[in-house]
């Protein structure tokens, strides 16, 4: 195998599996609660978020790893003999690539082994280009060869997600263009999108349901004429939902890979719970 690691965030969401066949790093962001500190996914799962969150007084906030995190993370690999290939959630959206970079240049000459990228998103929208750079790896790409894959994946990726509420993104400031929708949006379930790093509004729906119907037909919008679809639904306590719509999807386009996965503890409490997500990565 190739001496090239890859490395991400917990924003990711790539399902555990999927990470350890891989060997694909993970560095978690921070949920900050009553005081006390949770590494993300690590410390503190979906599940415990979301019970929590409907009797809570008060909203927990987030932060982007420490750079000593990122800085432990890149030397365990260094010490292994790897070349380190790391994509991070959107600088838009988060601290996190920042961390990424000081803590490469902590590193000293050591640091020339750590080659950072901005994902330019979040969710599997990241998640599928730090596998096709994994799996790039896996087959023997070099590091130039690697960063040129992730490159070109993060140009075929998007995500669009449905909310129950824009409550939480508008209390954690991560709602964007999406600004527009309050006040207009008490009995409408909107559409949001991840476009040049930031969440914007993409639509609005009465329900639940035909919201998600909408959803497949902007996917549908994407993928058309395109090859080797990729899709994955995401989801903040409503896997039912998500699962229904993947099988949907997969179906209807014919997906050559279909992942259905929880979104982790620091977006959920900003997406807020019932939250539905459709991401896809084509040409790859």
């Amino acid at each position: 195998m190739s001496k090239i690691a890859v490395v991400t965030d917990s924003t990711a969401y790539i399902p555990n599996e999927l990470v350890k066949a891989h060997h694909i790093s993970v560095v978690p962001l921070v949920l900050i609660w009553e005081e006390k500190t949770y590494r993300d996914g690590v410390d503190i799962q979906p599940a415990e978020v979301y019970a929590r969150l409907k009797t809570a007084k008060t909203l927990p906030t987030t932060s982007q790893p420490t750079v000593g995190d990122m800085q432990n993370a890149f030397q365990e690999l260094i010490d292994q003999g790897f070349e380190v290939l790391g994509m991070f959630i959107s600088a838009k959206l988060s601290g996190t690539l920042q961390s990424a970079l000081q803590a490469r240049e902590a590193l000293g000459t050591s640091g020339e082994k750590v080659h950072i990228l901005d994902s330019n998103a979040t969710a599997m929208a990241m998640g599928f280009p730090v596998l096709a750079a994994a799996r790039a790896a896996e087959a023997g790409a070099g590091i130039k060869d690697c960063i040129a894959v992730a490159d070109e994946a993060c140009q075929h990726v998007g995500v669009y997600f449905v909310v129950e509420t824009l409550e939480f993104l508008h209390r954690g400031g991560r709602i964007g263009g999406a600004a527009r929708f309050i006040g207009s949006a008490l009995n409408l379930k909107p559409i949001l999108e991840l476009k040049d790093g930031r969440i914007e509004a993409r639509d609005r729906v009465r329900t639940k349901s035909k919201a998600l119907d909408r959803v497949m037909e902007l996917v549908g919008e994407q993928v058309k004429g395109k090859s080797k679809i990729r899709l994955s639904t995401l989801h903040a306590n409503a896997e039912q939902e998500a699962n229904d719509l993947l099988n949907r999807a997969s179906a209807e386009f014919g997906a050559i890979e279909s992942i259905l996965t929880s979104v982790s503890p620091v977006v959920g409490v900003h997406a807020g719970p019932g939250t539905v997500a459709l991401a896809y990565m084509t040409d790859m």
